[in-house]
C-alpha cells in the first residue's frame, strides 16, 4: 500500500477554497432566491428582504462548512463556533447591507435591480472573502491552535478525531 505525502499548505488551501466555494454558491443561490421571494412575493422592503435571506443562507452555510469544507480542522464545540459564525456573518449581512444602502440612499436606485447588483452581487462578493477569512481565523480552527487544545476534551467527546493537515500561510 502506497504511503501519500501530506498535502502542502497550498493544496489544502486550494481544497478549502472549493469546498467553501461550492457550500457558497448553494447557499448564494438560497439567499438571492429568498431575498427576492421576500421582496417580490411577499412585499417586503429590500433590507429587509435581505436581512432573513442571509439568516437563512448562513444557517445553511454553517451546517454545510461545519461538516464539509472545513471537518479536517479542530471541533470547538457548537456553541462557540456557531455563535462566532453568527457575529461573522452579521458582520457580513452589515457589509451587504452597506452596498445596498448605498445603492438606495446615495444613488437613489430601488428594486429587483439594485437588490440583486448591489445587494447579491457586490455586497455578497465582499462579504464572502470576510468570511472565508474569518471563519479560518476565528471558528474553524487549524488542530494546533491554542483554543482548539483547550476546548479539545469537550469537543472530541461528541466528535470524531481531526486529521491534522498543514494550515495555508496567514492563519
Amino acid at each position: 500500500m502506497k504511503h501519500r505525502a501530506a498535502p502542502s499548505r497550498l493544496q489544502v488551501l486550494i481544497h478549502e477554497m472549493a469546498k467553501f466555494g461550492i457550500v457558497g454558491a448553494v447557499c448564494y443561490a438560497v439567499d438571492v432566491l429568498v431575498s427576492n421571494l421576500c421582496h417580490s412575493v411577499f412585499g417586503m422592503g429590500l433590507l429587509s428582504a435581505k436581512t432573513v435571506s442571509t439568516i437563512v443562507a448562513a444557517t445553511c452555510a454553517y451546517i454545510g462548512n461545519r461538516n464539509w469544507s472545513f471537518n479536517h480542522r479542530a471541533r470547538t464545540g457548537v456553541r462557540r463556533e456557531y455563535t462566532l459564525f453568527i457575529v461573522l456573518n452579521a458582520i457580513g449581512l452589515g457589509i451587504a447591507l452597506s452596498c445596498l444602502g448605498f445603492a438606495k440612499y446615495v444613488l437613489g436606485l430601488e428594486g429587483a435591480l439594485a437588490l440583486n447588483v448591489f445587494g447579491n452581487i457586490i455586497g455578497t462578493g465582499l462579504g464572502t472573502i470576510f468570511r472565508f477569512w474569518a471563519y479560518k481565523r476565528f471558528v474553524f480552527l487549524h488542530p494546533d491552535h491554542p483554543r482548539a487544545a483547550t476546548n479539545a476534551a469537550g469537543a472530541a467527546a461528541h466528535q470524531p478525531q481531526a486529521r491534522r493537515v498543514p494550515e495555508p500561510a496567514g492563519r
